[in-house]
């Protein structure tokens, strides 16, 4: 059973990765509407993952030159490395078409990370919110790091615990969270302005808790 649901985690995984390219090459966004404030994260890692498909494309072109004389397993590889550098192309698109989204009528910050990370924060629940580049994180009860090109450049503290579902399901209550923004003074001050204004308007019913 539990092998059975890994198997659906993995493929909507893929299939919300495929569908984060179509939206990227139809230049549009994920969860963006009207009245929030979309704010990327995307733009460090961009080259990198680039240069990583690059890498997987001189690889395939090497590859099928030297696999011609055996045409099944040329066919196979060639799929498996065709599918990667689509993979890793999906990867960077999910990153850029998922940002984090503040909404100031529901009164909540969501911050994402391609397809792994979802998290809702209500804007009432920050205690603190500070502009904090971080190179290096070290797992800790009740701390959430949300590292894109192994930084965080924006640190939430929290009056209350927020649930942050992983991957495969996995529950924990986080207080401390930190994430990197591509403009991260843009997005401390509209988090400053943004939760002087949700407590002004009352606390908000916490979206999945």
């Amino acid at each position: 059973m539990r092998a059975v649901r890994g198997g659906w985690v993995l493929a909507r995984h893929e299939l919300r990765l495929m569908v984060s390219l179509v939206l990227w090459l139809a230049r549009r966004t994920h969860g963006v509407g009207g009245g929030t404030t979309p704010f990327g994260y995307a733009r460090g890692q961009g080259a990198i993952m680039f240069g990583f498909a690059f890498v997987c494309v001189v690889e395939t072109v090497a590859l099928s030159v030297l696999l011609l004389n055996w045409p099944t397993v040329h066919a196979v590889v060639l799929f498996l490395d065709v599918y990667t550098v689509v993979f890793i192309v999906a990867l960077h698109a999910a990153g850029v078409v998922r940002p984090h989204v503040l909404d100031p009528d529901s009164g909540t910050l969501r911050i994402r990370r391609a397809v792994h990370v979802d998290l809702r924060i209500p804007l009432e629940r920050i205690a603190s919110v500070r502009r904090e580049l971080r190179m290096s994180h070290e797992r800790a009860d009740g701390e959430l790091n949300v590292e894109v090109g192994s930084q965080t450049t924006v640190t939430l503290e929290l009056t209350e615990p927020v649930t942050h579902v992983a991957f495969f399901g996995r529950r924990r209550e986080v207080r401390v969270v930190r994430f990197h923004a591509d403009e991260p003074d843009a997005l401390v001050r509209a988090l400053t302005t943004g939760r002087w204004a949700a407590r002004a308007q009352g606390p908000a019913p916490y979206p999945g808790g």
